[in-house]
């Protein structure tokens, strides 16, 4: 090489020298270049190597595998030397993409250097590239291209050098080099940034869920074999299947959490944790950065940066209890997330998107609502894509003595009691209260009263609860209490002389129909004890 280069006229010798100690320069810049800077370091270089031995625009491009383009990242050019379009088809310069892509570099001081089969190309060089003169040179990597760089003299025509061509050559593979470190840095950075983020969000989830175990679930089934609840149950499990958002709606304590868990259990998303949110619980200046997350000193006390439930619970499912509740102003963003599956943390203007199912309840009329301004129309009618009545538990009398049964045997456990049997007039009692707190009140009841009663069979006196829930009774309820009162006397006898139907003075049919629909069973059982029911009768 240097013999080579020493019987070079002096003229040429001084650009070469020169070329050469710019490579060793920029080798040694670029091992030891930051990935950040790297790109801009690289059109740096074209200039000056541009200039060094007179060439008039010099362009990078990469190779897109899907598409089978090479697309330009890269370049320069001279004054008044237009510089390359972003994309020249593959259609266009069909002989040099088949060169470079098997990894041999293009070079012509004429079009009369061409080859025969690229008519094509000659075109595209001299009326797209308006270039005279050329060299491409295709960028490797463990024998693959991802790359080429074409140096161009487009004023006037000239030669290449093999000396030259060899140090374009040993330049490319600069370029290369740095350009992998670069992308491997950033593919390392990512993964760093993945696991941080996946790192954050799990330990996001264990602090969530060692919350929910101290919270200890009421239950952890759906419980009753009732019509009504086997109805709910068999909608629960069609929306299951699908992401659409679920509206639970019922009173106070009838067990929408169970019924949300039981959706989540029977989706897709089940391997993952359902995620909590009681809208009512917060208080309105924390349940934005609960919902949504906030950046660190996006108000005063946030001191680091905390992730939204949203973002935990991303790929899983978000249960928002008590939607009625949340505030007006956080209402539109709740629907952006709803709609477009996006949204921004707390004090940042980073968009965060998310794949969350999320299931809302309320106890409230949110149409009433939406009339009176204190509820978004538009929020409404998205939360209420599948709304799902939850009965109250007096119009599932009929599954009572199985969830009497499940609390006594539950909290007995716990407390280390073993219940025998429940007395009958206990159970007669539990089914006529018509239970305003519905199965939250009767499980409290449940528990007080395994409190102080110490023997292994389980009796309590609803005296207290009657009187204050009798005047709250609706005609239902008293209905319900009259008919029970009336069949108890007959023994359970509908039809007949001194049967109940004679006594209310109606027909038997009649009170047949009333008794199916206010869930009035006619075994009423005058033995002293009522023996547990089956299990196997539990709904899930």
């Amino acid at each position: 090489m240097h013999k080579l280069i020493s019987q070079l006229p002096v003229t040429e010798l001084e650009p070469l020298l020169e070329f050469e100690r710019m490579l060793v320069d920029l080798s040694s810049r670029f091992v030891h270049l930051l990935p950040a800077h790297v790109d801009a370091e690289i059109t740096s270089s074209m200039q000056q190597m541009c200039e060094v031995i007179g060439l008039d625009r010099c362009s990078l491009a990469k190779y897109d595998e899907s598409s089978g383009q090479f697309h330009i990242t890269h370049r320069w050019a001279a004054q008044g030397v237009p510089l390359l379009p972003d994309l020249i088809p593959h259609e266009q310069i069909p002989w040099i993409t088949r060169t470079i892509r098997s990894g041999n570099y293009v070079q012509f001081s004429t079009f009369a250097d061409f080859p025969q089969d690229a008519t094509r190309d000659i075109q595209t060089a001299r009326d797209i590239v308006k270039s005279k003169s050329g060299t491409i040179v295709p960028l490797c990597a463990g024998g693959r291209v991802f790359g080429a760089i074409a140096f161009d003299a487009v004023l006037a025509e000239r030669p290449w050098p093999e000396q030259v061509t060899k140090r374009l050559q040993l330049l490319s593979q600069i370029f290369a080099n740095a350009l992998l470190r670069k992308k491997y840095d950033e593919a390392l950075q990512k993964a760093y940034s993945e696991i941080r983020t996946l790192k954050d969000k799990l330990q996001t989830e264990n602090v969530y869920l060692r919350e929910e175990i101290k919270l200890e679930h009421q239950h952890h089934d759906v419980i009753g074999q009732s019509e009504t609840i086997r109805r709910v149950l068999r909608s629960a499990a069609q929306v299951a299947a699908t992401d659409s958002t679920v509206m639970l709606q019922g009173e106070t304590g009838t067990g929408k959490e169970l019924i949300a868990r039981a959706i989540h259990e029977m989706s897709g998303r089940k391997d993952r944790s359902m995620i909590k949110v009681n809208c009512a619980a917060l208080p309105t200046t924390l349940v934005e950065s609960e919902l949504f997350g906030r950046e660190k000193g996006a108000y005063t006390g946030a001191l680091t940066r905390e992730m939204g439930r949203f973002e935990v619970a991303n790929g899983s499912t978000l249960f928002l209890d008590e939607i009625g509740e949340l505030p007006l102003e956080l209402q539109a963003k709740l629907l952006r997330v709803l709609q477009e599956g996006e949204f921004e943390r707390l004090g940042s203007s980073k968009t965060i998107k998310v794949d969350v199912r999320v299931i809302v309840a309320t106890a409230r009329d949110l149409r009433a609502m939406v009339k009176d301004g204190k509820f978004r129309e538009d929020l409404f009618y998205r939360v209420s894509v599948f709304p799902l009545h939850i009965p109250p538990l007096r119009e599932r009398r009929e599954d009572i003595p199985m969830l009497v049964w499940h609390f006594v045997r539950e909290i007995g456990r716990r407390m280390g009691r073993n219940i025998e049997d429940v007395r009958a007039s206990t159970m007669l009692a539990f089914q006529n209260y018509p239970w305003p707190g519905n199965v939250r009140e009767l499980r409290n009841v449940i528990e007080r009263h395994l409190i102080t009663n110490a023997g292994p069979i389980f009796e309590a006196d609803l005296g207290g609860l009657e009187s204050s829930a009798t005047q709250k009774k609706t005609l239902a309820a008293i209905e319900f209490d009259h008919i029970s009162q009336v069949l108890r006397a007959a023994g359970g006898r509908i039809r007949g002389a001194g049967g109940a139907a004679e006594t209310l003075g109606i027909k038997p049919s009649t009170l047949e129909s009333r008794m199916k629909k206010l869930g009035i069973s006619r075994t009423s059982s005058p033995r002293h004890l009522v023996a547990p029911p089956e299990i196997s009768g539990k709904s899930h």
